[in-house]
């Protein structure tokens, strides 16, 4: 007769760790995106390409990583009025030893205040959430509290009195200077608003708006009121068109490129003016200076059956013999662009304009140098800030008279005369081509302007 204690000791059943919940991955993803995006170490479009989500979450699927995004893009897009909402209810702040804590309740908050989600999913999952980070976990009552009761209230604290809440305060101060009190609110309420999928189309736009179920703009370009999965619509593995928001596809249509000229685009990258150029039938030469964002170009142009000289180099340096037209788009603080990328009102600082402005400054001059005599300029900013825009053409004609401005007539961009200012140049603004349907109302904020440079005499 056997006895307790006495034979081989017995392994313990090995358990099997319990499946997160349905959803949870989605949530944890966006929350460590926002937290690496607010601390300024890369874009929402940086984490959510396609390799670093192959990197960061190989396992989930493109519903989850569509919701992961939508989470994260939606936190930064109405940040200051999640934080206005949750300070109600922290009546001491957040917890100082509670690091990560904050956004993992602002990507609830933005669920519960500003997104279809169940408000039970939100809590729960968040709460989960902070459970499973040992530097949050000693805190989840305190989360769950707070969530539960931001939902109780949800109706109340979605719609924030204050419009300017979800503008940091030296932008909103910026927009009020320089383009007045009315416009300046304007701008800030079209932020809030999701913005529209532009397309440019290689040929016949009324015929893929009713494929694809949109509108053409006056500027020609195709606006979509579906928000599907791009590489799921007609005519994308064809090449037949490439996203691109209408005011970003006006600069390239400036140029008035032909099959006959030698074109450069500096700053070439993501491609889409670049594609514009090439599908003229111009000998286009597309410079830039990251290797992989090239690489994506190159993809791009692959996809289009459009052709160009891809060169990998900084526009600051970069010399060649001079060509018919030169596009430059430089780099800029992108802040006509947080409509659609709203990360960026948020990790951008007023120094960022003087820096960037100077880097411009020495980039037109190496755009004047490369275009021959008689030879045409556009410049091109999506930036809402002077600096970058009208204050780079003044000087830059002062600095160099052998240009001069080839002004912009309306006709050129749909007969949109709001867009063009007394010099002759695009100014787009958020709030321009409204509609009665938000879904497609709206432009991204882009300058241009035009130039000539002066045939010898």
């Amino acid at each position: 007769m056997s006895r307790l204690g006495q034979g081989r000791p017995q392994r313990p059943a090995e358990i099997e760790p319990e499946p997160p919940p349905p959803g949870l991955a989605a949530r944890v993803l966006a929350t460590a995106a926002v937290a690496d995006v607010a601390g300024g170490r890369h874009t929402l479009d940086e984490r959510f390409a396609p390799d670093s989500l192959a990197m960061r979450a190989p396992q989930m699927d493109d519903r989850d990583r569509a919701l992961a995004r939508s989470i994260a893009t939606v936190s930064f897009r109405r940040l200051g009025s999640i934080r206005a909402a949750l300070a109600q209810f922290l009546e001491r702040g957040l917890p100082r030893k509670a690091i990560g804590l904050e956004w993992m309740l602002v990507t609830a908050a933005a669920q519960i205040l500003f997104m279809d989600a169940p408000d039970h999913a939100a809590v729960d999952l968040a709460v989960k959430m902070v459970r499973r980070d040992p530097k949050t976990a000693p805190f989840a009552s305190l989360a769950n509290a707070v969530l539960r009761s931001l939902a109780r209230a949800k109706d109340e604290l979605a719609n924030p009195a204050d419009p300017w809440i979800d503008t940091p305060a030296w932008l909103a101060a910026r927009w009020r200077k320089h383009f007045g009190q009315e416009a300046a609110l304007a701008i800030v309420a079209a932020h809030r608003l999701e913005p529209t999928l532009d397309l440019t189309v290689r040929d016949d736009p009324e015929g893929w708006a009713r494929r694809l179920g949109g509108a053409v703009l006056p500027t020609g370009s195709v606006r979509l009121d579906s928000h599907a999965p791009v590489p799921q619509l007609p005519g994308y593995a064809e090449g037949r068109w490439w996203v691109q928001d209408a005011a970003a596809a006006l600069p390239a249509r400036l140029l008035r490129a032909t099959p006959q000229d030698r074109v450069a685009d500096l700053c070439a990258a993501p491609g889409g003016k670049a594609a514009q150029l090439a599908a003229t039938g111009a000998r286009v030469v597309a410079v830039d200076k990251s290797a992989e964002r090239m690489k994506r170009l190159a993809a791009n142009l692959t996809r289009l059956k459009l052709s160009a000289d891809l060169e990998v180099a900084d526009a600051l340096g970069y010399s060649a013999p001079v060509f018919d037209a030169v596009l430059l788009d430089a780099p800029c603080t992108a802040t006509g662009t947080v409509r659609r990328h709203p990360d960026v009102a948020w990790t951008k600082r007023i120094a960022d304009v003087a820096t960037l402005a100077a880097a411009q400054a020495k980039m037109l001059d190496r755009a004047a140098s490369v275009t021959r005599p008689g030879g045409r300029i556009v410049y091109c900013v999506c930036s809402l800030e002077p600096e970058e825009g009208e204050a780079q053409i003044t000087a830059l004609l002062r600095r160099n008279p052998d240009l001069e401005r080839w002004p912009i007539e309306a006709d050129e961009i749909g007969g949109l005369a709001e867009c063009v200012n007394e010099a002759g140049e695009v100014r787009t603004l958020p709030s321009h081509l409204p509609d009665a349907d938000p879904r497609r109302s709206g432009l991204d904020g882009f300058f241009a302007a035009r130039l000539r440079r002066k045939a010898h005499r």
